[in-house]
């Protein structure tokens, strides 16, 4: 049955696990510092303070990094953060940064860290709304809702699943940044939306802003989500979906709060002017991206020149032309883009990466390998990885290559698949075991059936099996080329063994090849 069907013949072993967990545990059942309510949760306080603390970086650097264009925007919008935290009903370590990212969003981790993407204050028309943004995301870190979205898929996953919650990675991404997102990026349901809603409001209202700029937000937000603007605002509105209820229940507690209060606009527009006279750029850079994706490189170029034609300042458009001459395998026009993008902004992981990559096809071979540890400082991601193990592949360290390459195989994707190739060719020979499975069967007559199951992603060819009895052993030759995810099948002959006595066989790998 699916998991997906109404989960009401699950409700027992989920209040079994509940009960089970508050009988070892009574710290479990907390007070939510907003609402006084007493809730159940498996995440302790110097827990979130610990994840908060340790993903605030990594997430920051995979959703793109800081804003560094105009300097004075960041610390306009750490202003308007720490006016609303300041009233908020649990003190903590609040943070509040500026992401170079033109997808209209904001996230909060645990502990109070903070973001808004540079795109979403495109969309806004004063600073009341910029503070009925951040006052929402401050209540989402002060009520402890990523803990409470953690605790609730531990418990579904420890009933329905029998194992402890997972945590997914991206592609590319590896380490903190993913755990990060597990509680910035998802989905935390109606009642913490409105819960964020109505507290991130008294927030505002008692940080001296006019609590009707709640309302003609979230009324802007339902208006785009209902147009063709849709697909553009899906990161934001998968983790924080607009209704008419949220607009009702704004207006409902503005209408509840002393009427009063700023919207701030004029100081919104002048502190936003810049960024507002550069937007084309933006657009024309997402236009560039949408066209690479497409292959349509001739359009890509012309849309990324537009851009740098009004924006010469921003790192991410050179980026990008580099980017259009290493799809061409032009590495060293790639490398003078990647070199200016790092004179612009020396902070960002994809900016080390990239030169990194070029440096390697270029043979500079000790240059990339510092770029690419810098990257991974700042982001740990599979390409990084792949390339420092091609490095020490060249370089004789077979022990640092497959460290490497273990790690970047981890990834999904083209990369992932490149690692674990690269690591089979390394390390197969000495460790088949290690790649290859092997399983066995006896016949109704006795006899071994030999199964070589073949997970990597690329084909092998002549695997040995090797199966002893403590005084004899018989080597299986599968010389035929077993592909990618498949297996191979093999009656031995050997036999006949009852049940017993097939139990202590050792049967294992002990020879194989790439398929190549």
């Amino acid at each position: 049955m699916s998991l997906l069907n109404p989960l009401h013949q699950y409700r027992r072993p989920v209040q079994a696990l509940v009960f089970a967990c508050a009988a070892i545990t009574l710290q479990a059942c907390v007070v939510n510092p907003v609402t006084g309510k007493r809730e159940f949760t498996l995440v302790s306080e110097s827990q979130e303070l610990t994840i908060g603390a340790q993903s605030y970086a990594p997430l920051s650097q995979a959703e793109g990094g800081r804003y560094q264009v105009d300097p004075q925007l960041e610390a306009y919008v750490k202003q308007v953060g720490q006016r609303v935290a300041a009233v908020s009903d649990r003190p903590l370590p609040y943070e509040f940064t500026l992401l170079n990212n033109p997808v209209p969003n904001a996230w909060a981790l645990p502990g109070g860290k903070i973001a808004v993407n540079l795109g979403l204050l495109w969309e806004l028309d004063n600073e009341a709304e910029l503070a009925a943004v951040l006052g929402h995301e401050v209540v989402h870190a002060a009520a402890r809702h990523g803990a409470r979205a953690q605790t609730r898929g531990i418990l579904l996953q420890g009933a329905l699943l029998g194992a402890s919650a997972a945590l997914g990675g991206g592609d590319s991404i590896l380490g903190a940044a993913n755990l990060g997102a597990q509680y910035a990026m998802a989905r935390r349901g109606r009642d913490a939306e409105l819960e964020s809603d109505l507290y991130g409001t008294r927030y505002m209202q008692l940080a001296g802003y006019d609590p009707q700029a709640a309302v003609t937000l979230q009324e802007a937000f339902v208006r785009i989500s209902q147009g063709r603007q849709q697909d553009f605002f899906s990161q934001l509105f998968s983790s924080h979906p607009p209704s008419q209820e949220r607009v009702e229940k704004n207006r409902e507690t503005a209408a509840s709060l002393p009427p009063g209060g700023t919207l701030n606009r004029d100081r919104y527009q002048q502190k936003t002017a810049y960024i507002r006279k550069v937007k084309p750029a933006y657009d024309a850079y997402l236009k560039a991206r949408e066209a690479m994706v497409d292959q349509q490189y001739d359009a890509a170029e012309k849309h990324i020149n537009a851009a740098l034609r009004i924006e010469q300042k921003e790192p991410r458009f050179h980026s990008f032309k580099g980017d259009l001459y290493a799809n061409k395998k032009q590495w060293q026009s790639a490398l003078k883009h990647y070199e200016t993008a790092l004179r612009l902004d020396g902070t960002w992981f994809m900016f080390w990466l990239d030169r990194g990559i070029a440096r390697y096809h270029l043979k500079q071979i000790s240059g990339a390998k510092s770029d690419l540890e810098n990257s991974l400082k700042r982001l740990p991601t599979a390409p990084g990885h792949l390339y420092l193990g091609h490095i020490a592949a060249k370089q004789n360290d077979n022990n640092a290559a497959i460290q490497h390459y273990q790690t970047a195989a981890q990834a999904k994707g083209s990369v992932g698949q490149e690692a674990q190739a690269a690591l089979l060719r390394l390390d197969l020979a000495n460790n088949p075991n290690k790649y290859l499975n092997v399983k066995a069967a006896l016949t109704q007559q006795g006899q071994l059936v030999l199964t070589v199951v073949n997970p990597t992603s690329v084909a092998v060819k002549n695997v040995v099996v090797t199966t002893s009895d403590g005084s004899r052993s018989w080597r299986e030759n599968f010389s035929d080329a077993i592909a990618a995810g498949n297996q191979q099948q093999r009656n031995t002959g050997l036999g006949p063994w009852s049940r017993e006595q097939a139990q202590n066989l050792r049967i294992q790998i002990t020879a194989a090849e790439l398929a190549e």
